[in-house]
C-alpha cells in the first residue's frame, strides 16, 4: 500500500461520494476510482459497497479507516517532533480549563514557564466541554475534573479539592461551621448550569442521599455566582481554596458532611498527541507548584464522595 492511496481511500470515506471525493483531491473520478479498485485488489477485499450513486463503508473499510487514521497521527508526530526540534523551543501552547478556578491555577505557573521557554506562545482556554477540544486538538493539555470517561484521552492525577457551603454572614447557617448535606438540600442555591462537570457531582452527591435540587439561579462565571451570594441572594458549593481566595469577610465557609464532597482534578491529553518539550515544562511545574502549595486535601474514605 502507498500513502496516496490512504489519503485517496480517506477522502472518500468522509465524503461518501467518489466525485466530490476527486474534486477534493484534484484529480478525476475514473482515476479515483481506479486507485481504490487497485487498492481493494491489492487487500483482496471490497472497501466500498456501491449502491447507485451512493457508497457505504464495508466491514473491511472500517478496519482500514481506523488504521489509516492511526498511520497519519504517526506521520504528523514525525513531522512534530522534528520541527520541534528545527525550531528550537519556539511554537505554541495551548492550555484548556474546565472552570475560572482551574484557569487560574494554570496562570500561576506561566511566569516561570515564560522563563523557561520564552519564545514559547502561550494560550489559556475556558471551556465547559475543554475535554472534547483536546480530542479535537483544539488544544495541547487541559486541566479539568475527574473522571476522564474518554478512551481517547490520558490523564495525570493532580489533586483532590473539598467542597463547601458557602453563605452570606446573615445566614441563618452562618453560625455552623459544619452542616449535613441534607440539611442543604432546601435551600436557595446558586450553582453552575446542569450541563457542567462540577454541577454533576453535585447533583450526584445529593442523589446519593435520596434528593434532588432546583438552584434558583444558574450562572457558568465564578465571581457573577459569588456576588449574588455576598448580596444575600442565596448560597453556592464551591471548592474551599476557591472561597478563602475569594472572601472579602462577607461569607461565612461552612464544611459539609454526611458525605463531604470532594472533587479530583487532573491533567488531560490526547493519547496519541506528541506532548513537547513545553508542554512537558508546564506540567512538571504544576505539579511541584500543586506539592509546594499543598493544593491536596486529605481524603476520608468513608462518607466521602470522588466521583459520579
Amino acid at each position: 500500500m502507498e500513502l496516496r492511496e490512504l489519503e485517496y481511500f480517506m477522502a472518500i470515506c468522509e465524503e461518501l461520494h467518489f466525485t466530490r471525493a476527486a474534486e477534493k483531491l484534484g484529480i478525476s473520478q475514473p482515476a479515483l476510482s481506479r486507485q481504490m479498485r487497485t487498492l481493494e485488489d491489492k487487500l483482496g477485499v471490497r472497501l466500498f459497497d456501491r449502491l447507485g450513486k451512493k457508497i457505504a463503508i464495508t466491514e473491511a473499510g472500517e478496519i482500514l479507516l481506523e488504521q489509516s487514521g492511526k498511520i497519519f497521527s504517526n506521520i504528523k508526530s514525525v513531522y512534530e517532533q522534528i520541527e520541534e526540534l528545527q525550531k528550537v523551543k519556539k511554537g505554541k501552547l495551548i492550555i484548556g480549563a474546565m472552570s475560572e478556578e482551574l484557569s487560574q491555577l494554570a496562570s500561576v505557573v506561566f511566569l516561570e514557564l515564560h522563563h523557561k521557554w520564552p519564545q514559547v506562545q502561550t494560550k489559556i482556554l475556558m471551556s465547559d466541554n475543554i475535554e472534547e477540544k483536546v480530542i479535537r486538538n483544539e488544544i495541547d493539555i487541559a486541566l479539568t475534573l475527574m473522571p476522564i470517561e474518554n478512551e481517547q484521552l490520558t490523564n495525570i492525577p493532580l489533586y483532590i479539592v473539598e467542597n463547601y457551603l458557602a453563605v452570606p454572614y446573615d445566614h441563618p447557617l452562618a453560625n455552623r461551621d459544619k452542616v449535613k448535606l441534607e440539611e442543604i438540600k432546601d435551600l436557595s442555591l446558586i450553582l453552575f448550569p446542569i450541563n457542567h462537570k462540577c454541577r454533576k457531582l453535585i447533583d450526584f452527591a445529593f442523589a446519593s442521599v435520596g434528593f434532588a435540587i432546583q438552584p434558583i439561579i444558574e450562572l457558568t462565571e465564578v465571581k457573577s455566582i459569588l456576588s449574588l451570594v455576598k448580596a444575600g441572594i442565596g448560597a453556592t458549593i464551591r471548592p474551599r481554596t476557591l472561597l478563602d481566595s475569594e472572601n472579602d469577610g462577607t461569607l461565612k465557609v461552612i464544611k459539609i458532611e454526611n458525605p463531604a464532597i470532594y472533587k479530583e482534578i487532573a491533567i488531560v491529553h490526547h493519547k496519541e498527541k506528541y506532548i513537547g518539550h513545553a508542554a512537558r515544562s508546564f506540567i512538571d511545574l504544576l505539579v511541584a507548584y500543586v506539592e509546594k502549595t499543598k493544593l491536596n486535601e486529605r481524603v476520608h474514605p468513608e462518607n466521602t464522595l470522588l466521583s459520579f
